[in-house]
């Protein structure tokens, strides 16, 4: 996966696109979850947290993952599904996006 996604770096920078990396939300309770699978996960966001590669980096991870049991989408951000956030939870997420990455202006809060 890293190899990959250094590779889609390298070739948006080189046609000067700006590439912005985002961690790997929790996904226990899924069916597809095993250990294996978390520890990719955690591999793949230690790298994303870790790199120089992207222009920015949006830590989705941290904003979801339950702190007691941080393989878990927390409680009040969960869709019921134990993968896809709900309504607060995408607003916890976008709520950490800077908006002048996108060319917007930050609102206060």
């Amino acid at each position: 996966m890293i190899v990959g996604l250094n590779q889609i770096i390298s070739r948006a920078h080189a046609h000067g696109i700006k590439v912005f990396g985002a961690t790997l939300t929790p996904f226990e309770g899924t069916n597809s979850y095993d250990e294996s699978g978390e520890a990719i996960r955690q591999a793949v966001n230690k790298w994303i947290r870790s790199t120089d590669a992207f222009d920015a980096i949006i830590d989705f991870d941290k904003a979801i993952r339950d702190p007691e049991h941080p393989a878990r989408v927390r409680q009040e951000y969960d869709s019921g599904d134990h993968i896809h956030p709900n309504a607060a939870g995408y607003t916890a997420m976008a709520d950490l996006i800077p908006l002048n990455l996108l060319g917007g202006e930050q609102q206060p809060k």
